[in-house]
């Protein structure tokens, strides 16, 4: 696979917020070849990077493993010898491109929370001067999971003439109070930490509030998954012997059991605070907190009735942080512009990261939708059970593809 990992300086730049930085430096990747319309966006998730494929060029701890591998290559859903692939690591991250641990220019120190705040329309404005640079006018499709499908929706609003489809996975308009709610613990995790030191932590001789950002992750982990799936895969179970508690405990919660769903947060969390920055964690969920289709606009049909070309909606029944239900919202606001629109649900007990596990799942619809938009033969406003047979068991959303 012809793959490019580049860092770009956008000079100075100018954020949502009003305040500038001297120069933005954007990490991006690309895959394929264009050939002047086959360009395919690629919009990554929270904690996510440019690295969307070819597993193997970075360790876990340098970058974000590729972490739509399954999806994006040579013979996969999003064929990199069909398409010219790009995905931009977003401003505000920690994986190549400026964020508050990146040095700021002008005194020669890490920003912290100097940075400017982001928003997702800031990410939107960074990929579309990426794709200036590599001279890329036109997007046959942008496509994202998850706040990256926030993302794609932001680019229908704001660069409506210049994107030809929309593939939102696992998104909605905006997020619900109780994700807004949870967000906000996280974060408080994190500045409580007394390591945190107002976002001033960067330097060998200071300690990273590493406890604040493993509890942050857990938080989102917990969001992440099902009810069904935790039952099947922890139970009540009690944790084995090997594991650890990885916090510590008051002296009567010694005599109860370190449980399988605690050892498994607690794995996965230290290995994030490995990776991932705690200042960039507060950034890009405030950036996704604040994100609503609607603003500037009297409703989400109005903000996306520029957009002449055509939507495909992906929602998981298990997935709880954005559900089916915000997803049939948004395929409503595309129909009420009379957009070509299909919303594919899928049966899955996952939970949330099901676009990013099941790919035989979310696959089919993805390469359809991108070689034959609607009329795609795996696209459709059915639920998909994916028991084998050739129809879905479960009653279709609508009837048709279109209002």
């Amino acid at each position: 696979m012809d793959v490019d990992h580049q860092t770009l300086s956008l000079g100075e730049f100018e954020f949502a917020c009003g305040e500038t930085i001297p120069e933005l430096e954007v990490a991006y990747e690309t895959y394929g070849e264009f050939d002047g319309d086959n360009a395919v966006l690629v919009c990554h998730a929270l904690t996510g990077s440019a690295h969307v494929a070819g597993r193997g060029r970075f360790e876990d701890s340098d970058q974000a493993f590729a972490w739509w591998d399954n999806i994006v290559g040579p013979g996969k859903a999003i064929d990199t010898t069909e398409y010219y692939v790009i995905c931009v690591n977003d401003p505000g991250s920690c994986y190549g491109t400026s964020g508050p641990a990146s040095t700021n220019p002008e005194t020669d120190e890490p920003y912290g929370t100097a940075f400017p705040p982001v928003t997702v329309g800031d990410w939107t404005e960074a990929q579309r001067a990426v794709l200036d640079e590599l001279g890329v006018p036109h997007l046959h499709a942008v496509v994202g999971g998850s706040v990256g499908g926030m993302n794609a929706l932001d680019w229908v609003k704001r660069h409506p003439d210049h994107v030809e489809r929309v593939v939102a996975i696992a998104a909605a308009a905006r997020l619900d109070p109780q994700c807004l709610a949870l967000d906000g613990i996280a974060r408080r995790a994190i500045t409580t930490d007394d390591d945190w030191n107002g976002g001033d932590y960067y330097g060998d001789d200071r300690p990273d509030p590493d406890e604040g950002l493993a509890l942050a992750r857990e938080l989102g982990h917990v969001m992440y998954l099902s009810k069904a799936t935790m039952e099947q895969r922890f139970g009540r179970r009690a944790a084995t012997r090997e594991y650890e508690r990885a916090f510590p405990t008051d002296p009567a919660g010694r005599f109860f059991p370190y449980r399988d769903v605690e050892s498994y947060l607690d794995h996965n969390a230290t290995k994030f605070v490995d990776r991932f920055d705690a200042n960039s964690y507060l950034y890009l969920t405030r950036a996704m907190d604040n994100y609503d289709l609607s603003s500037g606009f009297e409703s989400d049909a109005d903000a996306v009735a520029a957009f002449d070309g055509e939507a495909l909606l992906m929602s998981f029944t298990g997935d709880w942080h954005f559900t089916t239900e915000q997803s049939e919202e948004l395929a409503d606001a595309f129909r009420e512009t009379d957009t070509a629109t299909a919303h594919h649900v899928v049966d899955s007990d996952y939970g949330h990261d099901a676009f990013l596990v099941e790919p035989d799942r979310v696959g089919p619809p993805v390469a359809d939708f991108l070689a034959d938009g609607v009329g795609g033969s795996a696209v459709s406003d059915t639920t998909d059970d994916d028991d084998g047979d050739d129809g879905p068991d479960h009653a279709p959303v609508h009837t048709s593809l279109f209002s």
